[in-house]
């Protein structure tokens, strides 16, 4: 399983005239390791007040918020109070204790403190360095060594004790504040005393950096994925049973497993001729260094009318002039050869003949509409589309569609022709508020909403709609939101009925329209965060088993992305879930599980909406656990129980009701196998993840 801990680090500099104690405590199972560097602050201001304190008082604060006696209070995760010579305060995973030996002292007497800083956390470490003591004009340290002045890291349990000695006389009254400049945790304890017959206060402001640590695995237990770099990857699986997937800047993968990936970027590229290139080129205007750098979000499928394998291309071009062509070839690798253009965009009076829309549309004369709204006046993109980030699909029926588009004037679908691979000509669109006669049926966006990389996938009974928000940076708010319909065309709604059209703008990156799948989220098994996921595809396997696949970013500090993979389900009310972990071979057991083999100590992450994700910011695990007698309790309460004979999970705590499943699957970047599970709020349409702490 998981590595024991160490008690704490080497304090072996700490002079023994510090007079202080490290009460270290084994955080069992796990072994911390240290995720950034911080500061940890402490200075101790003595400072003249007009209060005192009946000597000979105890401290009684009651934790679980009871009146208590003294000077104290008891608000949310924070506890604190004053009593006598003693002060107490517990806050965010931190405890405090500062005392003075009594209350009221004689000129020349010296002055005894004890200052107790504990990390009762079980997943964080209190990061250590110098601090600095601020005393009043009347009190000093007693000697060279009796104001000790460090404080090492303290990892989870681990507890350290600073006794000091203060006497009257001169000092400086005010000194440099060494406060961290990120703070997680500040504490200001305090105690009143009299010094000869005038009113004192001893106190001490901490400011605390708090440093997240990550659970790591056994040796025997780690299990570590083959990943690949392939921006918006488009998932393909051939007839011999391998799996591949294509992508921006013609990057491409292969697998056998959906777990281990090998580059095959050099392949696809190889598959495309200079007569191929030069073809893709006829229409756009982008000089972007390699040839390849336009050329963006590819999708694959194979035709069987056709016996092609076809990929659908964007080529993509300033000031909209875009568009998406059909490559075909004989085998995932090619070689590929041009076989069309399959929509244009961007287009002015002086290229329209240059387009298929005069066929499309009867006319050799340009429409006044997209003069209107045209690329000369910069207003293309307040109604039409950018004709990139093409999804083709066949559906139930065996017909073949196309949505493609990017922000702008939002998602377009168009039928295709299953002989060609290209546009079919012989169906026609009515113009309106969502649909162009040439462009197609608006299925989602609008006036320059975000939303692009739309994928449509059809599971169980519905064909669901995904499409990604936000900016594809790491801090850009990415993330993908399902929508779902029983046709193909839509019109698609969200678990609350909620459209994905947007008629006039709105910033929709934390916006509750659209079911987020996940959001950015760190585990504790993680080293980093999983942040900005999107621009994903989807299949069913020839298992029926249903997977989602994106790339993702991290809270790394850089941009570099990978590809993952989740296996999907669908709930009880026929939402997608997506499973907590990447895959690995796990399997949704159709007959469910028993109350005993589920219930137990969980991580949970609940996928909140408002994140600071322009700051990395991310989604993290509370723990909570699934009592045998139905109840929730820990960091949420409430209740939960199983659907007899299913996988089926309803939970309800944190205001809402969620619905989902239950799966037993290995913890991410391991082989230690737990309990997990997925599901959906009902008014909320948040995601909750669970997995059961081994």
């Amino acid at each position: 399983m998981y590595s024991d801990g160490k008690s704490f680090n080497d304090i072996s500099n700490v002079s023994d005239n510090d007079h202080c104690a490290i009460k270290g405590a084994k955080a069992g199972g796990f072994r911390k390791i240290r995720r950034t560097f911080a500061a940890l602050s402490l200075i101790v201001m003595m400072a003249v007040n007009g209060c005192s304190g009946g000597e000979g008082s105890s401290l009684d604060v009651n934790v679980a918020g009871e009146a208590s006696s003294g000077q104290g209070d008891v608000a949310g995760d924070k506890v604190q109070g004053l009593n006598g010579n003693t002060y107490y305060e517990s806050k965010d995973g931190v405890s405090v204790t500062l005392s003075t030996d009594k209350l009221s002292y004689e000129d020349g007497e010296e002055v005894h403190y004890t200052l107790v800083v504990s990390n009762d956390t079980a997943d964080y470490t209190i990061s250590g360095k110098k601090f600095q003591y601020t005393n009043s004009d009347n009190l000093v340290a007693a000697s060279e060594d009796s104001m000790p002045d460090e404080i090492p890291m303290l990892r989870a349990g681990e507890s350290y004790t600073i006794e000091g000695t203060l006497i009257g006389g001169e000092g400086q009254s005010v000194s440099p504040n060494l406060a961290s400049a990120s703070t997680d945790v500040s504490i200001r304890p305090y105690v009143m005393i009299t010094y000869k017959g005038e009113e004192a206060t001893v106190r001490c402001v901490l400011n605390l950096k708090m440093t997240e640590v990550v659970r790591e695995f056994d040796n025997q237990d780690k299990k570590t994925a083959s990943t690949v770099s392939v921006h918006d990857p488009s998932i393909f699986k051939d007839e011999d049973g391998k799996y591949y997937i294509v992508g921006t800047h013609i990057t491409s993968a292969s697998s056998d497993d959906l777990f281990d990936w090998e580059d095959r970027t050099a392949d696809f590229r190889a598959s495309l001729s200079d007569e191929t290139i030069e073809k893709i080129r006829e229409w756009n205007d982008d000089e972007n260094g390699d040839w390849f750098g336009y050329l963006w979000a590819p999708d694959i499928i194979y035709n069987e009318t056709m016996g092609k394998y076809c990929i659908y291309l964007s080529a993509n071009g300033d000031n909209w002039k875009s568009n998406i062509v059909l490559l075909t070839g004989d085998s995932v690798y090619g070689p590929y050869e041009y076989a069309g253009s399959v929509v244009y965009g961007g287009f002015n009076e002086d290229t329209f003949s240059q387009t298929d829309a005069g066929v499309v549309l009867g006319t050799d004369t340009i429409p006044e509409r997209y003069v209107t709204y045209g690329v000369d006046n910069k207003k293309w993109g307040d109604m039409y589309p950018n004709c990139i980030d093409p999804c083709v699909f066949y559906d139930q029926d065996g017909k073949l569609w196309m949505s493609y588009g990017s922000w702008s004037g939002g998602i377009f679908m168009l039928e295709l022709d299953e002989e060609t691979g290209l546009r079919d000509y012989n169906v026609s669109y009515e113009t309106g508020n969502h649909s162009d006669a040439y462009f197609g049926t608006l299925v989602a966006g609008g006036a320059y909403v975000s939303g692009e990389g739309s994928y449509i996938q059809h599971i169980g009974d519905y064909y669901y709609l995904f499409i990604s928000y936000g900016n594809l940076e790491a801090a850009g708010g990415y993330n993908i939101r399902v929508f779902r319909s029983d046709r193909p065309d839509g019109d698609y709604v969200d678990e609350l009925g909620n459209t994905p059209y947007y008629d006039t703008y709105s910033f929709n990156y934390n916006t509750g329209i659209g079911v987020r799948l996940f959001g950015g989220y760190k585990w504790k098994t993680m080293s980093v965060g999983q942040v900005a996921q999107g621009h994903n595809s989807a299949f069913v396997d020839d298992d029926g088993k249903a997977y989602i696949v994106f790339h993702t970013r991290t809270t790394n500090g850089s941009e570099g992305h990978y590809v993952k993979i989740h296996q999907l389900f669908v709930n009880k009310e026929g939402w997608l879930v997506a499973a907590p972990y990447a895959t690995d071979g796990e399997t949704l057991k159709e007959d469910g599980y028993d109350i005993s083999e589920v219930a137990g100590e969980y991580e949970v992450i609940v996928h909140d909406l408002e994140v600071d994700y322009k700051n990395l910011d991310y989604n993290k695990p509370k723990t909570i656990t699934l009592n045998e007698d139905g109840s929730i309790t820990g960091d949420f309460e409430g209740t939960w129980s199983l659907e007899d004979g299913t996988p089926y999970i309803e939970l309800t705590f944190n205001g809402d009701t969620y619905s989902g499943v239950t799966l037993s699957m290995n913890i991410e970047g391991s082989s230690v196998e737990t309990m997990t599970f997925t599901a959906l709020g009902k008014d909320s349409q948040i995601t909750v993840w669970g997995s059961r702490m081994p």
